[in-house]
């Protein structure tokens, strides 16, 4: 019986360890002397996105940041899922939700013609992913200074730093002069970087008409990376807490009755 107890015991520590693993390893890899920890609202076992910071960092995303870089991993679709940017609760299939469908109609994708077997270029739709900004890491290099973009669908969880990282190197440029074709970033290692500043002060006209300041843009598409690459984030800590509550709740029955059972018999 004590084996028992002890076992569920051990389980719940196990399951309140996961739960808050999240947010102590992105402390802990809170890169350097020019890191700033960021107040982020998804941080934490309760932390949740922000959907208007999402919406807003899809828009700076489009409009500055696909020109050079991808979300392979990701489908239009994906933005009207649950918890997504432009979920609506009217359009439980993503693939119908006409904003996602607006949306996809702004890409060009390939596609191969079944009558002849040739690659043509064909309207996105919501089930098609991004697509790839080059054809090739060569092709990707040369428009870019010799160095490749890195797709942004999962940066946040490919860089040590997390969130603050990414947000201090989109804020981090010191000017917007370079050396050589370099530019000067303190959040960079090293402190030099190809990539020109990306983000400048009214760059974009926010729909919602929040003012588009760099550190605002950065913000916001933070949030909208932080949450494509993992967009089931949200789901997860409920079920974890929901989880945490039930065995613990299990535990303490288990233990009474435990003590009622023996409680005449001397240990």
């Amino acid at each position: 019986m004590l084996k028992s107890i002890s076992k569920t015991f051990a389980a719940i520590a196990v399951i309140s360890t996961s739960l808050f693993a999240g947010s102590m390893v992105a402390q802990a890899a809170g890169g350097g002397e020019h890191i700033e920890v960021q107040d982020w609202g998804f941080k934490g076992p309760f932390g949740t996105y922000d959907r208007d910071a999402m919406a807003r960092g899809y828009q700076v995303y489009k409009e500055v940041c696909s020109s050079c870089h991808a979300l392979e991993h990701l489908s239009f679709r994906h933005l009207g899922d649950k918890g997504g940017p432009f979920y609506d609760a009217e359009y439980p299939n993503p693939n119908d939700n006409p904003v996602v469908k607006a949306f996809a109609k702004d890409w060009t994708v390939e596609r191969i013609d079944q009558e002849s077997g040739d690659v043509i270029d064909d309207t996105a739709i919501p089930a098609d992913k991004f697509p790839d900004v080059f054809p090739n890491a060569i092709a990707a290099a040369a428009s870019n200074g010799g160095a490749v973009p890195p797709d942004l669908s999962i940066i946040i969880q490919a860089r040590t730093g997390g969130a603050d990282y990414l947000y201090a190197l989109l804020t981090g440029y010191e000017s917007d002069e370079n050396h050589d074709g370099v530019y000067h970033n303190s959040a960079f290692p090293g402190g030099a970087i190809k990539m020109a500043p990306p983000l400048s002060d009214d760059l974009v006209e926010y729909a919602d008409g929040t003012k588009a300041t760099t550190e605002q843009m950065a913000h916001d598409v933070v949030e909208f990376l932080a949450w494509s690459g993992d967009p089931k984030m949200e789901v997860r800590k409920k079920v974890g807490f929901a989880t945490f509550l039930f065995l613990f709740i299990f535990a303490l029955l288990l233990f009474m009755t435990y003590k009622e059972v023996w409680k005449d018999v001397e240990h």
